[in-house]
């Protein structure tokens, strides 16, 4: 096929099978912990009023490719910010541009991808009580792959709107929705989803033995300084420490050694878990490896399947 293939947002959200993003995102997280991927630091252009940030990467046998994703104040959302923007995936032998994608569908998915092995490598191996915090777009994305976990596991989401926290837990059969504290009540794993510019949960909320995965905080810290001190912290990258927007906003100051990657506990290379008590915490900056490998299971799937409209470019 020549030209460039366009995908809109319902048809990148139908190629992004839950399966096969999981699995391209585990080899990512793997090749990042192995230093076999090209990325560099993200980069943001700032507004008065927003910020357009840059995700280049290049991950061998996946692909290259690059996001550019705006984050600006919702009008229709007092207090939310907006997401938006494209992913352009390039051969990697002979550069040539393949496929645009909307990058709003495929964020949230490859992130929910990562959260979900995070909870496998570090949580305890059934848990009994599963909190997602949040009620948009990312906890939306996180509750779809959580479809699995059995009958066995209570899935509760609590949000400050309870309406809105209903329809969220209404997408995945037998979820309960809830206030925040009554989800962090006895939950065995904590999903944090949110928007927030100020700790949505505290060390002191947590169960012994919880793990935390927080995948929020673009605009300030998810998680509060005793949880980040207590825990024992898991990333995506080296540079999850750096200042935003290359980093995370909790993690600034934390020394390099505190910090383990997750694709490491993956590849069998680092230890996760060490004790039942112990609090493991999760915390996702985001990286263009994890783009590139959500974007090539989108376009082999929609190449298979006939999606999108191929233009000339």
């Amino acid at each position: 096929m020549s030209g460039v293939l366009v995908l809109d947002r319902a048809q990148t959200r139908a190629a992004l099978d839950p399966a096969e993003v999981i699995g391209a995102v585990a080899r990512a997280l793997v090749a990042v912990a192995r230093d076999e991927v090209s990325a560099p630091p993200r980069i943001a252009a700032r507004t008065p009023t927003g910020l357009l940030g840059a995700m280049p990467g290049h991950v061998p046998g996946l692909g290259l490719a690059a996001k550019l994703v705006s984050v600006f104040a919702d009008p229709a959302a007092p207090g939310r910010d907006s997401h938006r923007g494209v992913v352009a995936l390039f051969d990697e032998q002979d550069g040539r541009p393949l496929a645009l994608m909307d990058a709003e569908p495929l964020t949230a998915v490859r992130t929910a991808a990562c959260a979900t092995l995070s909870m496998r490598a570090l949580a305890a191996p059934t848990p009994r009580r599963v909190a997602v915090l949040g009620t948009g777009t990312q906890a939306r994305a996180q509750l779809a792959l959580l479809t699995g976990l059995g009958p066995r596991t209570e899935v509760v989401v609590g949000g400050r709107d309870t309406d809105r926290a209903r329809r969220a837990a209404e997408l995945l059969p037998g979820a309960v929705a809830c206030t925040v504290a009554e989800a962090l009540a006895g939950a065995d794993v904590v999903f944090c989803c949110t928007d927030a510019s100020e700790p949505v949960l505290r060390r002191a909320d947590l169960a012994p033995g919880a793990h935390v995965s927080s995948v929020g905080g673009s605009r300030g810290p998810e998680l509060d300084a005793a949880t980040v001190r207590e825990g024992a912290l898991f990333v995506e990258w080296p540079g999850a420490a750096s200042p935003p927007p290359a980093g995370a906003h909790e993690l600034r100051g934390v020394p390099a050694e505190r910090l383990t990657l997750l694709g490491a506990v993956l590849d069998g290379t680092a230890p996760g878990r060490r004790s039942p008590d112990e609090l493991t915490v999760f915390k996702s900056t985001g990286h263009a490896a994890l783009d590139v490998a959500a974007a090539s299971v989108v376009h082999r799937a929609a190449r298979t399947r006939g999606l999108g409209t191929v233009v000339d470019l």
